[in-house]
């Protein structure tokens, strides 16, 4: 059996306004949400912008994931975003260092 990743992401709309998704391909899934066959939620809220993804070993860790995020506010969501964020610019600056 082929084990697939699983993905938590939140897009923002034009609008500002966040969208929390679940998939197991994320670049498919982002696809479907700019052309609009992702979400109802998404559609016409473009143009879409990808700010965090997590990616899972299990379905399950991920939906629970996902729920959690769904139920913070709109400031908690913007507080995970900007450690992911965080996280990211120091993985990058350790990478460079390692590389060096």
């Amino acid at each position: 059996m082929q084990s697939s990743n699983h993905y938590v992401y939140i897009v923002q709309c034009g609008d500002g306004s966040y969208y929390t998704g679940y998939t197991t391909d994320l670049s498919h899934r982002l696809a479907q949400h700019e052309c609009g066959k992702g979400a109802k939620y998404t559609r016409g809220r473009g143009p879409l912008t990808l700010v965090y993804q997590a990616e899972f070993k299990t379905k399950r860790e991920a939906m629970q994931v996902e729920y959690q995020i769904k139920q913070r506010s709109r400031a908690q969501k913007e507080k995970i975003i900007k450690e992911e964020r965080q996280n990211h610019v120091e993985s990058t600056k350790l990478q460079r260092d390692r590389d060096r």
